[in-house]
């Protein structure tokens, strides 16, 4: 089938990209090339591919903005020192037997309020490995905390990438939909925490009874993690004397912060939101750290780049140029879905999932969808992009189906991604703090958070299903006729596309 081939190859060329360590945009490129290729064997004019495809990148107009206020936010706040000023006072509460459970709520924490995994994960999540090894926690546990908290924030925060993206694909409201993900999230979270309490508590046994975590062996594997973290964080354990010596670490480098907090509980529009942190950072890196008006305008475009070569290891990035890529994914996926639209290249896979849909709820189906994405597309942003794109048809247009959609992307694709050993989503924040991959592993809440909304789905179709058949046997007048299973009718009858499939 040409449809197979062509996405197969794309993908051949994606994973091909990562094993590399390459940019996947010159994949992506290549992608539009095989996905126009395919539409020209189709018959497809060129010219309205193009235009479709043209359409659907200016739809992503106001989502790429929003990317470039992300880049200069975060720049802006590592130069402010208010990363500085979090890291050094919330790390002073780690001690050796709650420090697997900490990390998961430090990180999360950090995540909420720069909402992007890669940040939390090269900040406060460096320095929770770093610390924790040095007090001979198990590196497997406490890569999955780090892993799994540096996701709580980049699936729930006013200024993540992730959700920001969602909320331009499904036409939502952000704040409702970060409404929902506290709830959805809130079992998965608890559950989260009691699982690294007990893996602490088990291990401050085990260490202090000379055996388990503790042992030579588990020690031996800690020594080595503790030596690869030192390679990008020096080993630091006076985290707030470093950050003395290159910020003032006043209590105004938390107002940006603060702002964000405060103005996301009013609901202020997040480009507001994040225009006023912005200027809050810039009033205190003038006033307070006492910034040249020069380096403050290059830090905005080339990120933060501290002199003291330890606090670059801990804060250096941000600005507009790190946004770069994140900003071509998603123009250049957003092109796809015009292709494909024009192309109908997509349409009998999403008729399949379509019937998956009808056997096991939207839910079930996404969350099916997500994870094969995940595998296939390497990457987070191109995954909840798939994802959209194929599940359309599982959710009607009204507000009430579109919320369900932002929902389900959010506690699948955003937080699946991460899951898959070969995607940059988690293989990148794992290397950042010199993790084990077995450390996916551990990352509870990224899979009890959707094994819990699948479940959760399970029980209410199955309610509901007992509450119709109840009626009918009361009414057998109302008892809907038979009609094939959409699945079992295909196998048995054939495939049969609608008309210009």
């Amino acid at each position: 089938m040409l449809e197979a081939g062509t996405m197969l190859l794309f993908c051949a060329v994606l994973f091909a990209s990562v094993a590399l360590g390459w940019s996947i945009i010159p994949a992506l490129f290549v992608g539009v090339l095989l996905f126009m290729g395919y539409g020209l064997v189709r018959r497809c004019s060129l010219r309205a591919m193009a235009s479709r495809a043209a359409g659907s990148v200016r739809s992503a107009g106001t989502v790429v903005v929003a990317f470039v206020l992300i880049g200069v936010l975060t720049s802006l706040w590592r130069a402010s020192g208010t990363i500085a000023f979090i890291v050094a006072h919330s790390t002073a509460v780690i001690h050796a037997a709650t420090v697997i459970p900490l990390s998961f709520l430090l990180c999360s924490a950090m995540s909420v309020l720069v909402g992007s995994s890669f940040a939390s994960a090269a900040t406060m999540g460096t320095i929770c490995m770093s610390l924790g090894l040095s007090m001979q926690a198990n590196p497997v546990m406490l890569g999955g905390a780090i892993l799994a908290g540096v996701y709580v924030g980049d699936r729930c925060s006013p200024v993540s990438t992730s959700a920001l993206l969602v909320k331009q694909l499904t036409h939502t409201n952000l704040f409702n939909t970060i409404v929902r993900m506290l709830r959805t999230g809130a079992v998965p979270f608890v559950l989260s925490c009691v699982v690294y309490v007990a893996a602490a508590v088990v291990e401050w046994l085990c260490a202090s009874g000379g055996s388990g975590f503790g042992a030579a062996s588990a020690a031996a594997t800690a020594g080595s993690a503790r030596a690869a973290v030192s390679t990008n964080a020096s080993s630091i354990t006076d985290i707030g004397g470093l950050f003395s010596s290159a910020f003032d670490l006043h209590w105004l480098a938390l107002v940006p912060a603060l702002l964000v907090i405060v103005l996301a509980l009013l609901r202020v529009d997040v480009r507001l939101l994040m225009l006023a942190s912005i200027a809050a950072s810039v009033a205190v890196c003038v006033g307070v750290q006492h910034m040249e008006w020069a380096e403050l305008l290059r830090l905005l475009i080339f990120g933060y780049h501290a002199q003291n070569p330890q606090v670059a290891a801990l804060l250096d990035g941000g600005g507009i140029l790190s946004m770069l890529t994140v900003m071509a994914t998603v123009c250049i996926s957003s092109a796809y879905a015009g292709i494909f639209a024009e192309t109908r290249m997509l349409a009998r896979l999403q008729q399949v999932i379509e019937m998956l849909g009808h056997r096991i709820g939207a839910c079930g189906a996404t969350m099916i969808t997500a994870t094969c994405a995940a595998a296939l597309a390497c990457n987070q942003t191109l995954t909840i992009m798939l994802t959209h794109q194929l599940c359309g048809g599982l959710y009607g247009d009204d507000e009430s189906e579109r919320s369900a959609q932002a929902i389900d992307l959010e506690d699948s694709a955003v937080v699946i991604a991460p899951l898959i050993p070969w995607s940059i989503a988690g293989a990148v924040p794992l290397a950042t703090i010199n993790a084990p991959t077995l450390s996916l592993a551990a990352a509870t809440f990224l899979y009890l958070l959707p094994l819990s909304r699948m479940l959760a789905s399970a029980v209410r179709r199955r309610s509901g299903f007992r509450t119709r058949h109840r009626s009918q046997n009361q009414n057998p007048g109302l008892a809907i006729p038979h009609r094939p299973k959409p699945m079992l009718h295909m196998f048995a009858h054939g495939f049969h596309p609608k008309s210009g499939d």
